[in-house]
Parts: C-alpha cells; structure tokens; sequence
C-alpha cells in the first residue's frame, strides 16, 4: 500500500513539475512580449486549480498515510495556493489578471514564485522516488 501512495506521489509531481515549467515559459514570453498578457494569463488561469487540486490530493495523502514529515513539507505549498486562490480580488480574470500582471511587479513576483515551485517539486519528487524504492525493496 506504501508504495501505491508513493507511485500516485511520484506521478503528480510530475504533473507538477511540468506546470511549473509551463508558468515559467508562459511568464517568460509575456516578458519578452511574444505574447500578450490578456492570453497569458488566461492560458495561466487555466491550470491554477488543477495545480491547486494536484497539490492538495498528495498532501491529505501523506497525511492520510501518516507520513508526518512529508506531509509538514507540503502542508506550507498547499496551504499557499489555496491562499493565493481565495484572495484573488472580485473583478480580476483569475490568480493571473492581465491589467494587473505589469503592474507593482508582479510579473517578477509570478516569475520568482514559479521558480521556487520548481525546485520544490524537483525536492519532492527525488523524496518521492528515494521513498518509493525503499517501499518496494521492504515488501
């Protein structure tokens, strides 16, 4: 069973993995104006709450099968991108809002922040293969 949750692990990580490294393209060609920001940031908004949804699964899971430390490391991400979901102001198109992108850096802001999530996902998916491997090797 330990190496089920940690294969389902492995594999959402990969999801997010790659989602991080869609954001930080789509980010990239709105700064170099290869796209404009109205279609960057609905392209975006589009996978803000399967990020959400991914994230979120793999954390109760690790908390459903008592994995304390991993769960207390995701627990911070997860409890992020349901904060930054909840507080998008009414009005705006969606986490990523095309009249506000420019503005107070935000672009940069989005930038940095999808880079952290890179490398917390590269973290958690190297923890998740280390623990997989361990889990098939004890069964």
């Amino acid at each position: 069973m330990e190496a089920v949750v940690f294969v389902f692990s492995l594999l959402d990580c990969c999801a997010l993995i790659f989602l991080s490294v869609y954001f930080i393209i789509t980010l990239s060609d709105l700064e170099c104006d290869y796209i404009n920001a109205r279609s960057c940031c609905s392209k975006l908004n589009k996978w803000v709450i399967p990020e959400l949804i991914g994230h979120t699964i793999v954390t109760v899971l690790m908390l459903i099968s008592l994995h304390w430390f991993i769960f207390l490391l995701n627990f911070p991400v997860a409890t992020w991108n349901i904060y930054r979901y909840i507080m998008v102001p009414s009005g705006n198109m969606g986490v990523f809002d095309p009249t506000e992108i420019h503005n107070r850096g935000q672009l940069k802001s989005h930038m940095k922040e999808a880079m952290i999530k890179l490398g917390f996902h590269l973290l958690c998916f190297f923890m998740y293969l280390y623990s997989m491997i361990l889990a098939l090797i004890n069964d």
